[in-house]
């Protein structure tokens, strides 16, 4: 049999210059760059506290995470999580037109009967089926 190598470490970014990745050095030459376009544009104190303000928003997008995953993904993750509704109703609206065609069908195989009346839920024991799932077939129940 032929012998793979398997690649690890997949999740780690490549770095680029000394420990900053490829994304991290974009981030800060972005930032770079806004700072000297306000050093050109504004006068010397307002530079200083744009500079400040712009350096921890750059710095914390370039070298933060939350749970492992950087700082820009949180946010995004934060803002889609905010739009999306927080609960999820799912409500099947029958027409006309599938209420005659089920009328039409034998009584035993109307849609309308399954839908409303439940099946009683078979009782499995769980815990049994565990024991033969974690014992690998060892433990047959009873």
């Amino acid at each position: 049999m032929e012998q793979f190598t398997v690649p690890q470490f997949i999740d780690v970014e490549d770095k680029i210059i000394g420990p900053i990745s490829v994304r991290q050095f974009l981030i800060l030459l972005v930032g770079g760059l806004t700072g000297f376009l306000f050093y050109k544009i504004a006068d010397f104190t307002l530079f200083i506290f744009i500079a400040v303000i712009d350096l921890g928003f750059t710095a914390t997008l370039a070298f933060f995470k939350v749970n492992g995953v950087p700082f820009h993904f949180f946010i995004l993750n934060i803002l889609q999580t905010t739009k999306r509704p927080r609960l999820r109703v799912w409500f099947k609206e029958v027409n006309v037109a599938e209420i005659r065609a089920d009328l039409k069908r034998p009584e035993e195989k109307r849609v309308t009967e399954v839908i409303f009346t439940k099946a009683p839920l078979a009782t499995a024991p769980l815990s049994q089926l565990s024991l033969v799932v974690d014992t690998g077939g060892v433990y047959k129940g009873e």
